[in-house]
């Protein structure tokens, strides 16, 4: 089942594309583009858009729609092309599960009114996790894509097992990913509701003591995303150490220099006043910094396989 491999790849790509239309919703006003209606859009199946805010949601509905039949048919793939307890077969599942849970939470959005102008800390929270979810996800979708392609490698043997500390130096950059991501996304949102005018205006809204919760915290997202920077670089340098082979090089370099690029960025889309250009700019460079540290981490464990 040739077809498996590079349909793989093509589900990391589609995904990435829903994952950042779904940024431009929340970005644009358009997330009540449909009211609070779900699956249907304004109370019917098939809708005629009225208002450029209900093409835009209904578009990211329909293409997130068929996240969950392409995932299905990537785990019908998966089970047919390997073997029973094969990594392959796990992360097809773990995807799927993740899937479910993007649809779940997408409705709850949709259906508790999490969108539009509301500025509760109830739609900061379902964002958080919303993010480290869609981390999960990409996470499993990278690895099987990376693993589909390597079964020779790979050759029915426990991945973790006499890996030494390599899985427990890429846990900290997980753990790192997953709160920048969840005050990442209660920055944009901040920067969403709270739009300031001058660098000036937007440092006084989070200093502010009266400023809403939302703008308070937005102040730690720089913080942990500098803090993160540290960690995955200390990775990148401690596995090219570690498994002294070319792919792991390849893959750490690639995590090096993603990192100083999305930090840079994430610096101008501050000074910048996150206009939605940068900030899906910004999402997709975190996103990329993750499938960085996946590939980082899939290349180290593959070549302490190969050394056993």
């Amino acid at each position: 089942m040739r077809w498996i491999r590079p349909f793989s790849v093509g589900m990391v790509v589609y995904t990435l594309f829903v994952i950042l239309w779904g940024a431009f919703v929340r970005a644009s006003g358009s997330g009540a583009g449909c009211g609070a209606h779900w699956p249907a859009c304004n109370g019917e199946v098939l809708h005629r858009p009225q208002s450029i805010e209900t093409m835009i949601e209904l578009t990211h509905r329909l293409t997130s729609g068929l996240c969950l039949p392409l995932v299905i048919v990537l785990v019908f793939g998966a089970f047919r092309a390997f073997e029973r307890g094969d990594i392959v077969r796990r992360l097809s599942v773990a995807s799927l599960v993740f899937m479910i849970f993007e649809a779940l939470v997408g409705a709850a959005i949709v259906l508790l009114e999490l969108t539009d102008q509301n500025d509760s800390m109830l739609r900061a929270g379902v964002m958080g996790f919303h993010l480290i979810n869609t981390f999960l996800l990409m996470g499993c979708l990278t690895t099987l894509a990376w693993w589909v392609r390597r079964p020779a490698a790979r050759a029915g043997i426990p991945l973790f097992r006499g890996q030494g500390i390599v899985p427990w130096l890429v846990l900290p950059g997980v753990l790192a990913m997953f709160a920048v991501g969840a005050t990442g996304g209660i920055a944009a949102l901040g920067d969403t509701l709270f739009p300031a005018t001058t660098l000036a205006d937007g440092i006084a809204q989070d200093l502010d003591p009266n400023a809403h919760t939302l703008l308070r915290l937005r102040a730690f997202h720089p913080l942990v995303a500098m803090l993160t920077a540290g960690i995955l670089l200390g990775i990148g340098l401690a596995l090219s150490a570690l498994r002294r082979h070319p792919l792991v090089w390849k893959s750490a370099a690639l995590l090096i220099v993603v990192v100083v690029g999305q930090v840079a960025f994430g610096w101008a889309n501050l000074l910048a006043l996150a206009p939605t250009w940068m900030q899906l700019t910004h999402l997709l460079l975190a996103q990329i910094v993750w499938i960085a540290l996946m590939l980082l981490a899939a290349s180290a464990l593959e070549i302490g396989v190969s050394e056993r």
